[in-house]
């Protein structure tokens, strides 16, 4: 007998799926849009507030603390209470908080209300791509994570956008960028009550009426008649019959099986390489990134100028994604990722020696290039590593390791250019893309294979 999850792999690309990817989607941008946005109002509250580096690297920090909580808790929780309850708990999290933080009055409000702003990023992000994954149908569900990965860079855009257009206009710019944070607020309400739960997470806890509801109602926006043995327990259901007419006595009780570890002897190796990943591709990324308004300042350029560079880095963030998401079903994931890694690592490199403005912008759009499009690529091989009962804890926490890195990487930057100045800095994210790159390599490919269900 076909069972819910296959019913669901086989099925085209409708417009329940293009409504769950844009859903998820939003909500991703707006979580790029708030990271994005903090760099901008790093590099203005130098100016205003007259911070030293190590001030400013603890608020660029602070936040990914926060992240790394946030990511090992909503993976749990995904895993107990649901993947679309936690993704909307943490968007009305960070948006009340980042809303908050524009009323700062000074850094040590601010560094509070950005660690709180970390907990609900940090958890929602695993918890998008792990729904989206057990959604997708399995021939493209690869360049679907890569797509929802691209809403990323529509969210950094919107950033860039508005440290370019809002911060600089006066005291209070940076004041007026943060407020826009609160959309996401109101966005958690359009999350719960409009996107679906997971169907493996529905029937990983019984709930099995609820679970071929929804399947039958992607079948229905695909035109495909559901099978003649659709169950909603163990035991068919007379013709005629829907679902959620199945009295209680009928569905069979379930015994949840013991959750597998993601350190069992047959995880564990997939498990170590993904955390290596996601450790090195967060040091690289959050130490640059968030540090390049702040770096350009730092090297002669007002914030308006550096604040348009940094836009215009941004905007390759884009095409990054789009040949990801094109190459992860032509390569595979693991060769997509490797080979993305390793174009950024030369981008760092030739980022940190980089000293005219034509040579800056172009190293920068490489780095950012090669740096999102290997984003994509880990969000949509994550997810396809571990069983449904532990799929939300095995992304979450591999993400949580990773937000170690981002927590360390803003902090060493100005001890690393105090050393050695640009150079330095970019040759350290060089050298951690290419170890990261090598750790990608040792993954299993999972292209075209079902996600594990036990």
């Amino acid at each position: 007998m076909t069972t819910r999850t296959e019913r669901l792999d086989g099925l085209p690309f409708t417009r329940k799926h293009r409504r769950l990817l844009l859903g998820s989607g939003v909500g991703w941008a707006l979580d790029a849009m708030d990271v994005g946005l903090i760099s901008f109002v790093m590099a203005a509250l130098a100016v205003h507030w007259a911070l030293t580096p190590t001030e400013l690297s603890w608020i660029g920090s602070i936040g990914f603390v926060g992240m790394a909580i946030g990511a090992a808790l909503g993976g749990l929780l995904a895993d107990r209470i649901g993947r679309r309850q936690v993704f909307a708990a943490t968007l009305l999290v960070y948006g009340l908080a980042t809303g908050a933080a524009a009323l700062s009055t000074g850094i040590a409000v601010l560094i509070v209300l950005r660690f709180i702003v970390g907990l609900g990023l940090g958890a929602e992000l695993p918890v998008a791509s792990t729904l989206v994954s057990e959604f997708a149908p399995r021939r493209i569900r690869g360049r679907v994570v890569v797509i929802l990965e691209g809403f990323w860079a529509v969210g950094w855009i919107m950033a860039a956008l508005i440290g370019y257009f809002v911060v600089p206009t006066g005291d209070d710019g940076w004041r007026w960028a943060l407020a826009v944070g609160l959309v996401p607020a109101a966005y958690a309400l359009v999350i719960r009550f409009g996107l679906p739960e997971s169907v493996r997470f529905l029937e990983s806890k019984g709930r099995v009426d609820e679970a071929e509801r929804i399947v039958r109602d992607y079948e229905a926006s695909a035109g495909v008649e559901p099978p003649a043995a659709a169950t909603t327990g163990t035991t068919p259901l007379p013709d005629g019959v829907a679902p959620d007419r199945v009295a209680p006595d009928r569905l069979e009780p379930v015994e949840e099986p013991a959750r597998e570890s993601i350190w069992s002897p047959r995880l564990r190796r997939r498990t170590g390489a993904l955390w290596i990943v996601w450790f090195g591709i967060n040091f690289s990324y959050y130490g640059a990134f968030i540090w390049l308004p702040s770096l350009l300042v730092s090297q002669g350029f007002d914030l308006v100028r550096s604040f348009g560079y940094t836009l215009i880095i941004t905007l390759a963030q884009l095409p990054g994604y789009a040949v990801a998401a094109w190459l992860i079903e032509v390569w595979g994931r693991r060769v997509t990722l490797a080979v993305f890694l390793s174009g950024s690592a030369v981008a760092a490199g030739l980022f940190g020696l980089a000293g005219s403005p034509a040579t800056i912008i172009a190293a920068g759009m490489a780095l950012s290039f090669f740096n999102l499009g290997a984003w994509g690529a880990l969000y949509a091989i994550g997810p396809e590593l571990y069983p449904t009962r532990t799929r939300g804890s095995g992304t979450g926490a591999a993400a949580a390791f990773g937000r170690i890195a981002s927590i360390i990487a803003p902090l060493l930057v100005p001890v690393m250019l105090g050393a050695g100045g640009t150079a330095m800095v970019f040759g350290v994210f060089a050298a951690a893309f290419v170890v990261a790159a090598l750790a990608a390599f040792t993954l299993p490919e999972r292209k075209g294979v079902a996600l594990e269900e036990t």
